[in-house]
């Protein structure tokens, strides 16, 4: 007999924050294994003086083939007024201590081959591209009408 292995549990992130902006904590949320989806983190990306929120960032824990092939380990939004600061590349910074301390090693970043400011992003970040890839009928980001996925590998023991 096998030991199960012990049930996933979301960890205090503790502060994260660089000079101008700070993560917030907004939701956990569980794995759906019905879904194909990992366990996952949102946090608010708040200027650190104003505390207005400039967007989002979340971390999905886990190591399955559609992350590390199409849906990535972290997805980001920067809202409009606050774009060109490089705030989103600050936070998967931010989230890296966290994603280690869950035991990964590295992090799959997916962005639209369209989406200049996300590839950016991945390289200010210090992601490597790795490649393009179609992705499969199957997944919800084809039917929603994307057909191709651009992948960057970041090394989290280069941090």
């Amino acid at each position: 007999m096998h030991p199960e292995a012990a049930p996933f549990q979301f960890l205090d992130p503790g502060e994260l924050r660089d000079g101008d902006i700070v993560l917030q904590l907004a939701a956990t949320h569980p794995a759906d294994p019905g879904r194909g989806w990992v366990p996952y983190y949102v946090f608010h990306i708040l200027m650190a003086d104003t505390r207005q929120r400039a967007g989002e960032i979340h971390l999905r824990i886990g190591n399955t083939e559609p992350i590390r092939l199409y849906g990535g380990h972290v997805a980001y939004g920067i809202r409009p007024p606050y774009r060109g600061r490089h705030f989103a590349g600050r936070a998967l910074r931010l989230v890296m201590p966290l994603a280690r301390r869950h035991g990964l090693a590295e992090l799959w970043i997916t962005c639209n081959p369209e989406n200049l400011a996300s590839r950016r992003t991945c390289e200010f970040a210090g992601a490597e591209f790795i490649e393009i890839v179609d992705l499969p009928p199957g997944v919800d980001m084809y039917r929603e009408g994307e057909r191709r996925k651009c992948r960057y590998r970041l090394d989290l023991r280069l941090f």
